[in-house]
């Protein structure tokens, strides 16, 4: 639970995999041999009128060149006709040719059916035109039904998985020492440091663990969503919940930020979360006592970001800080007095930054579950959210803050490389800010927005190269996540310039996110007609084995295709339900390829584990794409 072949294969299992994935093509090649099946990949979510909408053909080079594509229109009609594109590349030993067909032109809302024209082909693939809002909204709501499955303490929801109350004992947590590295180390209680109530909040993945690193960036992220983009059923609801658990990490009184609830992994003698396959309410029952190996797992450590009244790793302090100040902005027209609270919790925090940290930056215990080298856009991105919300509250403050976040842009653009937005790297949400309401002078406007492009700019340079239009390495971790991430940049690209020559860029990436990749399958769950059902997630891998379904974790975006190296060995999970899905049997591994590979297997936390931050990055883009610009 970190978040951090040889080819041909078998002409029948080929088969009955491209049939479930698309279309199975039977042409021969020209030598005679049969070659092998062509498999069609389309959006499963649908296509929006008025922008780009491709879908692709993987198969034989040969045996593909000649054949044409038709779609039809629910009266089964002929709504569009042409020949397949020229291939983009190969992707694997069997599939040397992929070719794209452009239905851009096919803007009419409906339900079609698209298929193959040349040779004797298996059923055609559905797939939908609708204003991107219907498609999307969905998909919105789902990302909230997440999270709500994620919360812990008392303020549970079961829906559809019978969750009950979980880890209560954090309503009086003791504070440990960070441990040392190695096996034998383990956690001590901090000698002169009362109980602190660190419960509620969110489990930050498949695990039980709970972050502030991660957990403030969804919540500002939600904030976010909340403030610029088209309503989302609960979703204000839903962060407000982070909210009141982030609130609890941060004593304002002693001036400590806490940076973690649980022990990951156990030593000698002790065992952590990631050692043990259950429920989270069962954590409660447990019978252990100072000394037994289960004892760190009922009565959890709390970790503290740093000594009590010292500087704060300024990532965090940053992300904390707009966290706050946008539950200010987004509660200033209510409760006033309320978002002056915020407002003055999110300054408390940015003022304890060190702005000349030394050593890693603090993400979490250990380090490396979350590594993040960037921390002057966090701090870009607390003083444009505190200017707003001191503007929101005519805090006599926003100046001060608003010239504060333009000196923050300038040091985010000269000292940082600026990566895609996620958890690890916030600049795109923060430049957009700065752009919006911080008024900056020619020169950096002009350098923000060339920022803002670049990243956009890479991906799509990336993308020319990929069969399918992919703008991330699917070898590498967060493929789906990243995809995300590049949307929302684009369109927060477009937002700040007038310039829409990414919007097409942006379409691929959904289509590739939601079901038109080598794997025919999309990355959120409860998405289009082929998702992850196996996740690496103790919730829904045992909700799962009660209910029968696997969608109970609908909204959930897992990591994707990842390294194909490291999907070799899985090792068994115990107490966990075995669970490993392909349609109809056929492997995923007949559709790897340039080094990514792909499983659908509660052992694969690689490909399916859920996280929070993923999730809240896919709500983010979801809902500018839905909103336009």
């Amino acid at each position: 639970m970190n978040h951090c072949s040889s080819r041909p294969a078998r002409a029948v299992a080929l088969a009955v995999a491209s049939v479930l994935a698309g279309c199975c093509l039977t042409a021969c090649s020209g030598g005679g041999d049969p070659a092998p099946p062509a498999a069609l990949r389309v959006n499963q979510v649908g296509y929006a009128t008025g922008g780009k909408k491709f879908a692709y053909v993987m198969g034989d080079a040969d045996a593909t060149a000649g054949l044409g594509y038709e779609v039809l229109d629910e009266a089964g009609h002929t709504a569009r006709r042409g020949d397949l594109g020229p291939s983009s590349g190969g992707w694997n030993e069997t599939y040397d040719a992929v070719r794209t067909i452009d239905l851009s032109s096919l803007d009419r809302p409906g339900t079609y059916r698209l298929r193959l024209v040349g040779a004797d082909t298996g059923p055609p693939v559905r797939f939908r035109v609708a204003p991107a809002p219907e498609l999307l909204d969905p998909l919105r709501a789902d990302s909230v039904r997440f999270f709500r499955t994620q919360r812990d303490g008392r303020d549970v929801l079961a829906d559809s998985t019978g969750r009950e109350p979980s880890h209560l004992t954090d309503e009086r947590a003791r504070v440990h020492e960070v441990p040392g590295e190695g096996p034998e180390s383990a956690p001590r209680p901090v000698a002169d440091a009362g109980p602190v109530n660190v419960s509620g909040g969110w489990f930050d993945a498949g695990d039980f663990l709970k972050f502030t690193h991660t957990a403030s960036y969804v919540v500002a992220q939600m904030l976010t969503t909340v403030r610029d983009a088209p309503p989302v059923p609960g979703l204000r609801d839903e962060a407000l919940h982070g909210l009141r658990w982030l609130d609890r990490m941060w004593d304002p009184s002693s001036g400590t930020l806490y940076a973690q609830v649980g022990l990951g992994s156990g030593g000698r003698g002790t065992r952590g979360d990631h050692d043990v396959w259950r429920l989270p309410e069962e954590d409660d029952r447990l019978d252990a006592g100072p000394g037994d190996a289960d004892h760190l797992v009922k009565y959890r450590p709390v970790f503290r970001a740093g000594e009590p009244g010292e500087p704060l790793s300024p990532n965090l302090a940053g992300r904390v800080s707009a966290a706050f100040a946008l539950a200010a902005q987004t509660t200033a027209d209510r409760d006033p007095e309320q978002a002056r609270g915020w407002l003055a919790k999110a300054a408390a925090v940015y003022a304890r930054a060190d702005t000349h940290p030394r050593g890693e930056l603090v993400t979490t215990v250990p380090g490396d579950y979350y590594q993040e080298d960037s921390w002057r856009d966090d701090m870009e991105w607390a003083a444009v959210e505190l200017s707003r919300a001191a503007g929101a509250l005519n805090d006599a403050r926003r100046d001060e803050w608003r010239d504060e976040a333009l000196t923050w842009a300038r040091a985010a653009l000269r000292e940082e490389p600026g990566g895609t937005l996620g958890v690890a790297d916030v600049g795109a949400l923060a430049h957009a800010g700065v752009l919006s309401s911080a008024d900056p002078d020619e020169g950096l406007a002009a350098a923000l927005k060339a920022e803002l492009r670049r990243q956009v700019e890479a991906g799509r340079r990336r993308a020319a190269g990929d069969p399918f239009g992919s703008g991330v390495e699917p070898g590498e971790f967060d493929a789906a996540p990243r995809t995300f991430g590049l949307i929302a940049t684009a369109e927060l690209y477009a937002r700040a310039t007038g310039d829409h020559r990414y919007d097409g860029f942006a379409a691929r990436q959904l289509a590739w996110v939601l079901g038109a990749n080598a794997w025919g399958t999309g990355f959120v769950v409860g998405a289009g007609d082929l998702f992850p059902h196996c996740l690496h997630h103790q919730v829904a891998n045992l909700a799962m084995s009660r209910t029968g379904r696997g969608d109970v974790l609908r909204g959930a975006v897992v990591n994707g295709p990842n390294a194909a190296r490291l999907l070799g060995d899985r090792d068994a999970l115990g107490g966990a339900r075995p669970c490993s899905y392909a349609p109809k049997g056929a492997p995923w591994s007949e559709f790897d390829g340039h080094g990514a590979a792909y499983a659908d297997d509660v052992r694969a936390w690689q490909t399916v584990e859920p996280a929070d931050d993923f999730t809240a990055t896919a709500l983010y883009a979801l809902s500018l794409t839905a909103g336009g610009s």
